[in-house]
């Protein structure tokens, strides 16, 4: 495999978080994303041979799709493994796209010093991953967006299509979500 390269796509706006919880639903899941959309790879359950493995699968459905995929953890795994970026709180000098998790005023502060191009703020709702967690709410959300500025924003938490739709695109850029792209039982 040829070593990272620079990204020639747009940064997706439309992201799925991979979750143990998808189970055998996770390449389909990864199927019924928009073509072009963004995978953040986490399963840290996993030891580290399963977990390559399933990203290469989860690696070669996405290339099929059009989508991007992050590998969340550390930069030099996400260049081995011939991610598109890295997802985590450190940036790699030598991956092309950072993005990271933020959930307040000191963790946007951190990301923006170590340059991440994405900021996932969340939780903006009430989400089943997460249960028990107290929401940002749209008023706390819409001010820590700003501070984000000038990374793009991706909207966490209880998302989907008619949620993200809510929010003005000079604010957030897409939304990512887990259960929004399970089938339903």
């Amino acid at each position: 495999m040829p070593a990272c390269q620079p990204l020639r796509k747009p940064i997706p706006r439309i992201w799925l978080m991979t979750d143990p919880r998808l189970g055998d639903e996770l390449l389909a899941s990864i199927q019924r994303l928009p073509m072009g959309s963004g995978v953040i790879f986490r399963h840290y359950q996993l030891d580290a041979t399963q977990r390559r493995k399933l990203f290469a699968k989860v690696r070669r459905v996405c290339a099929k799709r059009g989508h991007i995929v992050f590998l969340a953890g550390d930069g030099a795994t996400a260049r081995a493994w011939h991610a598109d970026g890295v997802h985590g709180r450190r940036r790699s000098a030598s991956l092309h796209l950072h993005s990271a998790p933020v959930h307040n005023a000191r963790e946007i502060a951190a990301a923006k010093r170590f340059r991440a191009d994405i900021l996932f703020l969340s939780p903006l709702r009430a989400t089943q991953s997460h249960p028990g967690n107290r929401p940002l709410g749209p008023v706390r959300f819409k001010t820590l967006a700003k501070m984000c500025q000038p990374a793009k924003v991706i909207a966490l938490g209880g998302m989907n299509r008619a949620q993200a739709a809510k929010w003005p695109r000079s604010l957030v850029h897409g939304w990512a979500a887990i259960d929004a792209f399970r089938t339903q039982d």
